[in-house]
């Protein structure tokens, strides 16, 4: 198949807000791939590709740009050939590899092909394509019920298997997938309340829970034989053995349990996650990280025992059956109220241990691996910084002419100045990215062939996750996930967050005196 009917596709889905021509038009398009081309088309409809990300950064594809081609002749298999070669490139001079190869790619492209495999690099190929509209969609390509199909893809750990199947054999070609020891199942998702109120209104009477900012895990117990995924559905076993004796030691033959593991501080509070992350992708040292950062599992779900498939079962009898299994130690904390000061308390008490959130669930929900519904809410308090932009990279792709990759500082009331705290390009509509082009444009002092440097005068609301370590930058810290959530016109560069707040929040120095920063208002 041309790649430009993969790019076609995409462009019609993204021109549309209505779900059904979407799942139309993405439907006749799985009707036509063969099973080898279902493992390329999928994962770039669902906007990433079968290898995940590949190393490719904005400075490659700067570098690698080429005029477009005039014909489309790609393949979808070349396109997913190249992509298999750089994601193999290492060592030395691995960054001119990477930018030739890429070169070679967009230089065969048309300008429509170009646009979108630049979005797809870069994680940001907006059409409305999720996974669970493609799960969908296979099933309305193959005739099958989509619940289905939607089993399937839980066990199976992804849809593109599934899809490979049924193109190949129809409906029957589903009766390989059924909950196995030691394949992993995709984890179950939730949906973002905006408060405990919502979500005590959306499910009345549920299951509250500490929300942890840990390692999601997924342990399978046969005897003795014990495995741990990760989220992505990595084997990580190696890298936790203390986990891996914990769940030897529970009784039972055979399990499945879903959890987060952590790294405790001595009093019991969690690390960062980061800290917690320095456990996972080590198969060296694995002795002595263990001894400096010791993990424990706190398991919230149980998905088989002992020859039962635990999935259908409504999740109040999931949580009693496996309460009963494991340590306390090892069980998230969970109450069950239908009372909203309730709720509050709980928050209020997972934050105070140092935890993100709660997590709210239904009673009644089935386990829905691999879906984002409605029976899993969280709620955990924004965390906002309020930071200058210091500058702004040239966009790519559908942002090509705006200046969109902001650079975020912090004011330093010590060594004066502003520290940065990393980019974003999350968060930014449209109308925004004009507007701050327009706005940041009055205040340039400098460019360089990608990026223009301002006075430090907008201020940006940031939205984020956590606050990590990074040698990246000079102020030696980075905003996680961060996102924009809008421009502070009222306030002045004077009034925003400092490096020293951000350091006290990363629980690296004393905080400052309140008042300082003028952040919260």
């Amino acid at each position: 198949m041309l790649l430009s009917r993969v790019v076609e596709t995409s462009r019609k889905v993204a021109e549309t807000s209505k779900r059904l021509e979407k799942l139309d038009l993405l439907a006749r398009l799985v009707r036509q791939l063969t099973p080898d081309e279902a493992e390329i088309v999928i994962p770039f409809l669902s906007g990433t590709t079968r290898q995940g990300r590949i190393g490719i950064g904005y400075a490659t594809l700067r570098d690698a740009a080429s005029p477009p081609a005039e014909d489309s002749s790609l393949e979808i298999a070349e396109v997913a050939r190249i992509f298999e070669e750089i994601a193999r490139v290492a060592g030395r001079g691995a960054e001119r590899q990477k930018q030739q190869l890429l070169h070679s790619l967009l230089s065969r492209s048309t300008q429509a092909e170009q646009r979108f495999l630049t979005a797809l690099l870069m994680g940001e190929l907006r059409q409305g394509a999720l996974q669970a509209l493609m799960v969908e969609a296979v099933a309305k390509a193959a005739g099958i019920a989509p619940e289905h199909v939607r089993r399937a893809v839980m066990v199976a750990g992804g849809v593109v298997p599934v899809a490979q199947a049924v193109l190949s054999s129809g409906e029957a070609g589903l009766a390989r997938f059924s909950i196995e020891l030691f394949r992993p199942v995709q984890p179950m998702l939730a949906q973002t309340a905006e408060d405990i109120d919502e979500a005590v209104a959306c499910l009345g009477e549920a299951a509250l829970e500490f929300k942890l900012d840990g390692v999601r895990i997924q342990a399978h117990k046969s005897g003795s034989d014990v495995v741990v995924f990760s989220r992505r559905l990595n084997d990580v076993t190696v890298a936790v053995p203390e986990v891996v004796e914990a769940v030897r030691m529970l009784p039972a033959q055979d399990l499945i349990l879903d959890g987060e593991v952590l790294s405790l501080q001595p009093g019991g509070r969690p690390q960062p996650f980061q800290i917690t992350m320095r456990r996972f992708g080590r198969k060296l040292d694995v002795g002595r990280m263990r001894a400096e950062l010791p993990l424990q599992p706190f398991w919230f779900d149980l998905l088989h025992i002992n020859g039962t498939d635990m999935t259908e079962e409504p999740q109040a009898r999931r949580f009693t059956v496996m309460r009963e299994l494991a340590p306390q130690e090892n069980v998230i904390p969970q109450i069950t109220t239908a009372d909203s000061a309730a709720a509050r308390d709980f928050l209020l008490l997972a934050l105070k241990h140092g935890h993100e959130g709660i997590m709210a669930k239904a009673l009644n929900a089935p386990y829905a691996a691999g879906k984002r519904g409605q029976g899993w809410l969280k709620v955990k308090p924004a965390r906002t910084l309020d930071l200058v932009i210091l500058a702004a990279e040239w966009g790519h792709g559908r942002r090509r002419g705006w200046l969109s990759n902001l650079h975020l500082g912090a004011r330093d009331t010590k060594q004066g100045g502003y520290a940065m705290l990393g980019k974003t390009f999350k968060g930014l509509t449209d109308a925004m990215l004009s507007w701050q082009t327009q706005e940041l444009l009055k205040f340039e002092i400098g460019r360089d062939e990608y990026t223009v440097y301002v006075e430090p005068k907008l201020v940006v609301e940031i939205a984020f996750n956590e606050i990590q370590i990074s040698p990246r930058y000079p102020s030696g810290l980075a905003l996680r996930f961060a996102r924009v959530k809008r421009y502070r016109p009222d306030k002045s560069a004077t009034e925003t967050d400092t490096l020293q707040t951000v350091r006290a929040w990363a629980g690296l120095q004393a905080a400052e005196p309140p008042g300082d920063n003028g952040h919260g208002s």
